[in-house]
């Protein structure tokens, strides 16, 4: 820590913010800056899709921090600035606005962007949602009692479409995949996923694609790779989102699907780290590279890659079992773990039917994941039982004692 003096944390997320926090909360006392292309402090995104969508919530609400308090960190915020470039070897960031900062240490918290679709035309109505500005232009659309179309049921595109409901409007949901989110949690509990919203009145297209976009200079609805049409006034597109690499092209950062991390959080380059949605390492826990886009995972990381900046390369390695969880309707939706291709799945509480029960993951002999809709409780007991490494005879144990 005695060779550093200045820090620059680009990105100022989750990620970004954890991470300035602790290098005060551990001893740092040098310069601190804190650069964000939004104008706006520090803000939560969850509730982005989830309280303030539906009006539950307003802007107040959401702050990582009071905004009265960013004094007490002794943080110099640059807001509505986006880095441009890099010079590792110099040690400075250039800005979008043509001005340098230096530094000798870095956080990359950069985070990620909405994909679009190939092609899509400038038509007023089409929305993404990833910024705080995103998700009050979708709930200030809203108002007119529009007909709703997400294209994509990926967690993102569910919760915006449970957002949508909840003010009453008609919503179909479109999905590429022939069940959602098969990717991730399997076929049988991806059908689970959309039956949740059949059961509150979404419509669900699953196994088309989008062929294009309807309308002049206003969405009037997309168009399916099968002929049909969906009419729409508000269209908003979730189908993923990219690592916010751009401004590292080029610079001595090694860059694939993210920044590549080792397992400090640490990148090639001396003096910089980085985490949360931007950061990519391999895990030695599941034995394969990952790139979380989720909540805990940018707290974690952030708090990791600053012990990483104070501590030097013998810090504890980043090794987590991640976690995420997702409020659809009256429903919360939590995964922890890493599922595979192939893992059998075994309810073991509760009815998939009933829309309350918990799954285990796993292989012949080993757990690598669980599921639960509306179990939290349970959840957190075998994320618990994840973290130590328990195997599948042991897990069952567990759920019989339940």
């Amino acid at each position: 820590m005695e060779d550093l003096h200045s820090v620059v944390v680009v990105g100022a997320s989750l990620a970004g913010l954890r991470a300035a926090e602790t290098l005060r909360r551990d001893g740092y006392d040098g310069d601190l800056v804190l650069v964000g292309a939004e104008t706006h402090l520090p803000y939560d995104r969850p509730p982005l899709s989830k309280q303030l969508l539906t009006g539950e919530w307003d802007v107040d609400r959401i702050w990582h921090r009071d905004p009265a308090k960013y004094g007490e960190l002794g943080v110099e915020l640059v807001l509505g600035r986006r880095a441009a470039a890099l010079d590792g070897t110099r040690g400075t960031v250039t800005l979008d606005d043509g001005s340098t900062l230096a530094f000798d240490g870095l956080v990359i918290a950069t985070g990620a962007t909405p994909r679009h679709l190939p092609g899509t035309p400038p038509l007023e109505g089409v929305h993404t949602l990833r910024t705080l500005d995103d998700a009050l232009a979708i709930r200030g659309a809203l108002t007119a009692s529009p007909r709703v179309a997400v294209v994509g049921a990926g967690f993102i595109g569910s919760e915006v479409a449970a957002g949508c409901r909840h003010h009453g409007v008609d919503v179909t949901v479109v999905e590429a995949l022939p069940v959602p989110l098969a990717h991730i949690l399997g076929e049988e509990m991806g059908r689970a996923c959309a039956a949740l919203h059949a059961d509150h009145g979404v419509a669900v297209r699953c196994g088309v694609g989008v062929d294009g976009f309807v309308g002049d200079r206003r969405v009037e609805g997309i168009r399916l790779a099968d002929g049909s049409l969906v009419p729409a006034d508000l269209v908003v597109v979730g189908v993923g989102v990219t690592p916010e690499t751009a401004w590292l092209e080029g610079s001595e950062v090694v860059l694939a699907n993210g920044v590549v991390v080792d397992a400090t959080c640490a990148t090639a380059v001396p003096g910089i780290v980085a985490a949360g949605d931007v950061a990519r390492w391999r895990s030695g826990r599941y034995g394969t590279d990952l790139r979380v886009e989720h909540w805990t995972n940018a707290a974690e990381q952030g708090r990791a890659a600053a012990k990483r900046l104070l501590g030097g390369p013998g810090v504890a390695p980043y090794d987590p079992v991640p976690f995420f969880w997702s409020d659809q309707y009256d429903t919360t939706i939590q995964f922890a773990g890493h599922a595979r291709g192939g893992d059998r799945v075994e309810v073991v509480h509760g009815s998939v039917e009933e829309r309350s029960f918990v799954a285990l993951y796993g292989g012949a002999s080993d757990v690598t994941a669980v599921l639960g809709f509306g179990q939290p409780r349970l959840v957190n007991q075998y994320r618990r039982l994840l973290t130590d490494g328990a195997g599948w005879d042991a897990a069952l144990a567990f759920a019989a004692s339940r």
